[in-house]
Formats: structure tokens, sequence, C-alpha cells
């Protein structure tokens, strides 16, 4: 339940501290004086999407905090998800910080989290009615809603939802098979011509990188056979000069005459040995590489013809070997799939009844559920609307099978009849505003004994009616405030009369500002309020012994 609302600089609220109490909340004001705003500042403390003009003019910033209390197990288990902290008296404070350059700041019980994620818990705390709710009642796409709620077939309509979406993503792969055969015809010769131009390129991986590494070599031959040739000389030397590998091998004649005096002469010796034998090895080497290189001009002429080859087919298929040896491998497979179009599409034909089949069943399975719970709900909704003061009222639901959707089998539509006689048509055809709101109040008081919510709003569920139906309405409010808190925004003094919390919204100048100012009355304070309501410009004795008589009447009131 919601404990405490706290708003700084929202529109023309400077600082507020609302509270709360258990049981049914009123909130009343003239026209202007801000009551929108303060359901504004909880739709923005809740996450809900907001403009950075509901931002007081002349600030940075606005601030708007909520505190919860009594949030319950299903709201903790969630927390506890997102692991978020967990007060041990169950309270729960939801912080958001709205900025002029479109930033947001959210925070639960003191740890930053997206705005996502305040909705996410925000419609575990909180149910808002508002006339907007009143237009979606006209609007049938969206009274399956309310059904599946008092259904509580979420199981049955997940387990539908995923059979649905394996339909859909089998259906999409036999719609792409089902293209006409001249595309199919031009897209084979394309395919074909791709395929033919990879393979007769026969590449290998890794193929360019030794072509260039060859082709450098051919293009420096006579640089590296001048090398070779000169390195060779200075190891084997020349006709009048000698070599390293000879003057080596005489070093080695020249130590082992002086080897037989000292061990460590003898172990020179063996190592200037070694070196030699090595640096003959290695003469021999460049020897052979001298004469078996051959730098035929003509393989330079086919290594740059076969690197333009593949430079081609890369810009077309790939950049390296191994994006084109895979786009070829994906070219053959689309071409099989082609080719053999008629057998698969004869195999997804098969997969996609199967799919189909089992969609319909958990259709059929999630029909059944609305069925059931649409008999329930127009009984209990007659019910309520009986009491509203709409006995002749026939309300039904309307639950038509057909084509299946995203959302199963069923079209829903609720239908009404306001006067005896009449057929059952359309809420949009025939609903007066006074009735939409009776019967969304109705729908609520249902929907209300199935989920553990435990904050409900209405913003001016009062719209329409007067009178007799006024007076229901309010009792019916006080009613579901027994089990859940109830926040109501509200023109009439006979559902002001019921509260257990009146709180007056106030517009006040000061200095050439407006300001909105939010007082909780007491009792005085709470006629002259309902005396203000009933009456006009000034206030008569008449009007405030009126307003007292609502107060008594309310409090004597029995509340089933």
């Amino acid at each position: 339940m919601l404990c405490e609302l706290q708003i700084e600089n929202i529109a023309i609220i400077k600082k507020a501290v609302i509270s709360f109490e258990k049981g049914f909340n009123v909130m009343t004001g003239e026209t202007g004086a801000g009551k929108s705003i303060v359901i504004d500042a909880l739709n923005a403390v809740l996450g809900v999407r907001t403009s950075r003009e509901l931002i007081r003019t002349g600030c940075n910033s606005a601030f708007v905090s909520a505190l919860f209390y009594e949030t319950g197990v299903t709201v903790c288990t969630l927390l506890k998800e997102m692991d978020l902290p967990i007060a041990e008296d169950g309270e729960l404070l939801i912080q958001r910080r709205l900025y002029t350059d479109g930033r947001n700041q959210c925070k639960i019980n003191g740890i930053t989290v997206t705005v996502s994620a305040v909705r996410q818990v925000a419609k575990l705390l909180v149910n808002i009615h508002g006339q907007s709710d009143n237009q979606m009642l006209l609007s049938p796409e969206y009274h399956c809603a309310y059904i599946d709620r008092l259904a509580e077939n979420a199981n049955e309509f997940t387990a539908f939802q995923t059979a649905y979406a394996e339909y859909l993503a089998v259906n999409r792969k036999l719609q792409s098979l089902n293209t006409n055969e001249n595309e199919k015809l031009r897209r084979l010769d394309i395919l074909n011509y791709q395929i033919d131009e990879l393979e007769s390129a026969d590449i290998r991986d890794g193929e360019i990188a030794e072509t260039e590494e060859r082709l450098t070599l051919l293009r420096n031959a006579e640089r590296i056979t001048d090398a070779l040739q000169r390195a060779h000389t200075y190891l084997n030397g020349a006709e009048d000069t000698g070599g390293a590998v000879g003057l080596s091998f005489d070093t080695v004649s020249a130590l082992e005459e002086i080897s037989q005096f000292s061990e460590e002469y003898n172990e020179l010796c063996g190592q200037i040995r070694e070196a030699a034998y090595t640096l003959s090895a290695i003469c021999d080497d460049l020897r052979d590489r001298l004469f078996s290189e051959e730098y035929a001009p003509k393989e330079i002429d086919a290594l740059e013809e076969r690197l333009d080859v593949l430079y081609t087919l890369e810009r077309k298929y790939g950049d390296s070997e191994q994006a084109m040896l895979a786009f070829l491998e994906s070219a053959k497979e689309e071409r099989d799939s082609i080719e053999m179009s008629d057998e698969i599409r004869a195999q997804l034909l098969l997969a996609v009844q199967e799919k189909y089949d089992t969609a319909m069943k958990k259709a059929e399975i999630l029909h059944k559920t609305r069925v059931c719970a649409s008999d329930s709900f127009c009984k209990s909704i007659s019910a309520q609307l009986s009491f509203l003061d709409m006995p002749s009222v026939r309300f039904l639901v309307q639950n038509e099978t057909g084509a299946l959707t995203e959302n199963g089998i069923d079209t829903i539509e609720f239908l009404l009849s306001a006067n005896a006689g009449e057929e059952p048509k359309p809420l949009a055809k025939i609903a007066s505003g006074g009735e939409l709101s009776r019967i969304m109040l109705a729908i609520k008081s249902v929907l209300a004994e199935k989920d553990d919510i435990g904050t409900l709003i209405f913003d001016e569920i009062d719209t329409g009616v007067s009178g007799r139906a006024a007076q229901k309405i309010a009792i019916k409010l006080k009613q579901v405030s027994q089990n859940h808190q109830v926040i109501c925004v509200t023109h009439l003094a006979q559902i002001a009369a019921f509260g257990d919390a009146h709180m007056l919204i106030e517009k006040a100048e000061h200095d050439g500002q407006t300001f909105t100012q939010v007082k909780l009355l007491d009792f005085i304070g709470r006629k002259y309020e309902l005396a203000r309501i009933l009456g006009g410009l000034t206030v008569t004795e008449l009007q405030l012994q009126n307003a007292e008589e609502l107060l008594h009447a309310a409090e004597n009131e029995k509340i089933g």
C-alpha cells in the first residue's frame, strides 16, 4: 500500500508530501488546482513515460518519491529475482529524478535501476484507472485481456504463444519456398554461375599470402642471385682468395698444434671445428640454392594473373579464402534447396500442419478457460452493475471463434443492453460516459478480488454520474477499500463523504508564482469542502448542514 508520496518541482507543485491511509482516500479541489498533477507525479515515479514539460518552469530537475508498505510476497520475490534489497518491515521506496535534458535517475530501495525495472515492480503495487481506461473499454481488442485476468490462464496462454511461435517459424520457411518458377530459375542461374566461378578457381586456404610471397621473391630475383653468389664466395673462397670455410679449418689446424699443451686449447679447437663444419654445410646449401632456383619471367606472369583472379573473387565473395569457400558452400546448399524444393516443401507442409494442429489444440484449451471465465465475469459484472444503480442493464461477453491469431481463436467483445427489451449492442454504440464509468468500476471491483495489488487509484471515476448513482459508486469504492487501499480523485460530494482520509488540493499565488498545496482535512475542513462542492461561489449555512449530513450518513452506511 502507498504510504507517502513526496513531490518536488512537478508542474505547479514546488514541494508536497502526501500521506495516505489504509482504506479509502479521496482528493478534491477546484478545477485546475492540480489534482491531475498528483496523478501525473505518481505515474512518473511508477515508471510511466513522461514529458520534460512536467518539470516546473525555471527548475533543472524534478523529483518524486513513493513509499510503500506491506508490499507482499509477490513483490519481495520479484525484488529477490532482480537482486534488489528487501526491507525487513516490507517497506519499499521508489524514487525518480527527471532532468530537463531528458535524463532519468531511478532508484528502488536506494539502488539505481532502469525505468523498465521500476515499471516491472510498480505493476505489482498500483493499478491506476484514468479516463483512457474508459476509452480502452470501448475498444474490443482490449476486452480479451480483462477475461484472461479473471481466468488466471497465464500458463495456458504461455503454452499457446510458444506453440503459435513455432507454427509461424515453420510457416515462414514454407512461404520462402513459394516463389514463382521464373524467380527460381533466375536464382538458379546466378547460383550456378557463382558456384562454377569459385570451383574453377580451386581456391586453397592461405593461397593468397603464399602467392604474394612467391611473387615478391621473383620480382627481386636478380638481387637475390647476386647476394647468394657473394655469400657463397665469402664462405667458399675464390681462385686467388680463401673463404671463411677454408680459413676456419686452417684455424682448427693451428690450434691442434698447441692443444697437446693445454686442455683449454683442445676445447677451443673443438668449438671452432664445429663452427667450421656448420659453415661448410651452409656453404653447400647456398651453392644448391644458387644453382637450383629458377626465376622464369613466365612464372611471374602466371602468379600475377592468379592474384588478379583471387583479388577479383575476394571483392565479390569475401575478404579471405575462408570467406570465399564459405560462400561457395552456402551457394551449394541454396542451390540444393531450390532443386529439392518440391521435396522440402512436402516436408515443410507436414511440419506446418503438425505445428498448426498443436497450436490449435493449445488455443482450444485457452478458449475453454475464457468461456468459463466469461460466464463468471458476466454474472459478477451484472451483480455489480445492479448495485451501481443499473438494474435493468444486461452485460454480455460475446466470444466468437475464428482463425488462429497471436491471441488464440477468440474474438471477445463486451455487449450491453441498457434498457429492458433491447438487444445487446457493443459498448461503443450505446454506453454513455456515466455508464462507462460504472462498468469500469464494476470490472475493477471484480478483478480486484483476483489479484493482490495493494493500491487502486481512480482518477475521476465519477465522470457522467450524479445523485443516487454517485452514492452507489461511493459505497462500492468503500467496499473495495476494505481489502485494498483506494485513492480516488473526485468532484462529487457523495463520494468524498465516504473517504477515510480526505485531502484538499489548493492552488495559490505567491510572489508572482503559482503553487499547489495538499492539505489533510479534519471533520470541519471536510464539511466546508463538501459544502463548496455542493454549492457555488458562496458557501451557505444550508450547504454546510447538507455537507454534515452527508458525512454522518457515510459514517452510518453499512458496508457489506
